[in-house]
């Protein structure tokens, strides 16, 4: 990033004003790269009528994309990316209990909670 702005002289620099000038541009440009994905399908489609199976088909994504995150996360080893079945023992258990409180409240945030709770005692005990 600082090769994108080496050409400001004056405004890089390793002074304290000129450091924080910096980020705040880091940070403005990180806005709107986060922004931009977000609301050009809102503009795009908020004109558009959306087909039924369309909406149908996209009730399982949230669903397989954070089960893709978390499988990923609990059975996978980032040294070399190896399947791991039970590295990560006290996640699994944890998963479990999310699963089990998920079925029985259907709350993402007693679930999400719960879990927290759950990796850390488990993560003291075991």
């Amino acid at each position: 990033m600082e090769q994108l702005f080496s050409n400001l002289p004056l405004l890089i620099s390793d002074s304290g004003n000129s450091k924080t000038l910096y980020h705040i541009i880091v940070i403005i440009f990180a806005a709107f790269a986060a922004f931009i994905p977000r609301y050009f399908p809102i503009l795009f489609f908020s004109t558009r009528k959306i087909p039924e199976w369309f909406n149908e088909w996209m009730k399982y994504v949230p669903v397989s994309l954070f089960t893709a995150l978390i499988v990923k996360g609990i059975f996978v080893t980032t040294a070399g990316y190896h399947f791991v079945p039970f590295g990560h023992v006290e996640q699994i258990l944890a998963a479990l209990i999310v699963m089990v409180v998920a079925y029985f409240t259907r709350s993402m945030a007693i679930s999400v909670v719960g879990g927290l709770v759950a990796v850390w005692l488990l993560s003291m005990v075991i």
